[in-house]
């Protein structure tokens, strides 16, 4: 029996949309300035917060011929480790789970991981008079990609930073990185990459509304990438464990195309474990 493509994509959709829309509804709260204060903590990418974020994303219409779809679920754990009196080392990891399906014409489906991102920032503790965050520090990429389809199969390394300012219910920043290869397979292409997202959040009552554009400049291949993501975030708890549910939109605003096309979906869930001191 013929199998739908679209009917088969929203399939695969809707269990984790309709977890964490259930979720969303019927998670117990804690208080509200418990609430805000560590969704602000979680709108800032170098506080002193231990969290587990995995985020999901659903994108279809992938490829020359927009045949394609692919689930991705990035597991983000961010953990703060204290250096010194005065500085923090703040370790952020992107490992991607990723199911994709006719990325291009004939290329079946695959299934397993992408490639690793690691980032290190170093960051002051204490917050100067100007009252602006930053952090900088160095990125890698290693190619953990379990399938050619789900790797550049490079190893890579380059500078990444961080800038953010708190005011009120507020947080306005900019995270950026740039990663050259400098290994790895002969068969695939050289990687000279810049990755900007610049950021803004807003928090009232543990709900915070987000909106950021992801951009990258692939130097190689002269092309940009510009999904721009709107996101509804609520804090809350199970049992005493503190957690953030996700639900938004993403919209393709540039897309090569190799890329994904037209509108998307962003959820997820964030597991916290707070860390004294810090930011």
């Amino acid at each position: 029996m013929a199998i739908n493509k679209k009917t088969s994509s929203n399939a695969i959709l809707s269990l984790p949309v309709a977890t964490a829309i259930t979720a969303m509804a019927f998670i117990a709260p804690a208080t509200a300035q418990e609430d805000d204060d560590l969704a602000k903590q979680l709108a800032n990418p170098i506080s002193s917060l231990i969290s587990v974020p995995i985020q999901g994303n659903y994108d279809t219409n992938i490829g020359p011929g927009e045949t394609g779809d692919r689930l991705l679920f990035n597991v983000q754990p961010v953990v703060p480790i204290s250096i010194s009196d005065d500085w923090n080392m703040i370790s952020r990891t992107i490992l991607p789970i990723v199911y994709q399906d006719e990325i291009f014409l004939g290329a079946g489906d695959q299934f397993g991981l992408g490639d690793t991102v690691q980032s290190l920032f170093f960051s002051p503790k204490e917050v100067g008079p100007s009252g602006i965050i930053w952090g900088v520090g160095p990125v890698f990429l290693a190619p953990s990609g379990t399938d050619p389809l789900l790797s550049a199969g490079k190893w890579g390394a380059g500078p990444t930073g961080v800038v953010l300012k708190q005011t009120g219910p507020l947080t306005v920043g900019a995270l950026a990185n740039h990663i050259w290869s400098f290994a790895g397979s002969d068969r695939t292409q050289e990687i000279s990459t810049t990755y900007m997202q610049p950021f803004v959040a807003y928090t009232q009552m543990g709900w915070t509304f987000s909106l950021n554009a992801e951009t990258s400049y692939n130097w190689t291949t002269d092309e940009w990438t510009v999904p721009v993501n709107a996101v509804v975030s609520k804090l809350s708890s199970i049992g005493n464990q503190p957690v953030q549910y996700q639900m938004g939109g993403r919209y393709w605003a540039v897309s090569p195309d190799a890329g994904a096309h037209d509108f998307g979906i962003r959820f997820g869930v964030t597991f916290l474990f707070p860390a004294g001191g810090g930011q």
